[in-house]
C-alpha cells in the first residue's frame, strides 16, 4: 500500500494542522534526541580516548571539530521543533481567525438590504394620514404624482 498523495486541501482544517504540527514536532524531537545521544557518546569517547600523539590544544581542536557539527545540528532540530508552534499559530490566525473577524466586520458595516418588491404583493396600503384639522391628507405616493404630472393633471398636495 502506497502513501497517500499530498494535496493542499489536507490542511484546510485547524485540527489537521494541529495534528501535523504535533507529529512533525515529535519527529524533530526524536531526531534531536538521537543527535544529542551521538554527541554525548562522541564527547565522552573523545575525552576518555584521546588520540595518541596530539598535544592538548590539538586534541581540543579536533574534539571541537568532531562535536561542533553535532551541537549545531541539535540546535537546528530543536529550533525547527519550536517553529512548529509558529506554523500552527500562523495557520490558525491567517486561515481562520482573521478571515472570520473580517467577515464579521464586513457584515456589521453592511447596511440592511432594502426589502424586495415581492414582499409587498398582497399587502394592504398604508393607512391614510389625517391632518390636524380632521381631513385626510392627500396621498403622497411618488409614482402616482409622476403619473398625474405626465397626464397633465398636476395634483401636487398642498
Amino acid at each position: 500500500m502506497s502513501a497517500p498523495e499530498w494535496s493542499g486541501d489536507m490542511l484546510d482544517r485547524p485540527e489537521m494542522v494541529s495534528a501535523f504540527a504535533a507529529q512533525l514536532r515529535r519527529g524533530l524531537a526524536e531526531y534531536a534526541e538521537f543527535v544529542a545521544h551521538i554527541r554525548r557518546d562522541a564527547e565522552a569517547m573523545w575525552k576518555e580516548n584521546p588520540p595518541e600523539g596530539y598535544g592538548s590544544f590539538e586534541a581540543w581542536w579536533r574534539h571541537r571539530w568532531l562535536t561542533g557539527p553535532f551541537a549545531e545540528i541539535q540546535e537546528h532540530l530543536e529550533a525547527a521543533a519550536a517553529l512548529t508552534f509558529r506554523l500552527e499559530a500562523r495557520y490558525r490566525r491567517g486561515r481562520h481567525e482573521i478571515p472570520a473577524r473580517r467577515q464579521a466586520a464586513a457584515q456589521a458595516r453592511q447596511a440592511p438590504a432594502l426589502p424586495h418588491a415581492r414582499d409587498y404583493v398582497g399587502r394592504s396600503p398604508a393607512p391614510k394620514q389625517v391632518r390636524p384639522d380632521g381631513q385626510a391628507a392627500p396621498d403622497r405616493d411618488f409614482l402616482d404624482l409622476i403619473r398625474a404630472d405626465r397626464e397633465g393633471r398636476r395634483k401636487w398636495p398642498a
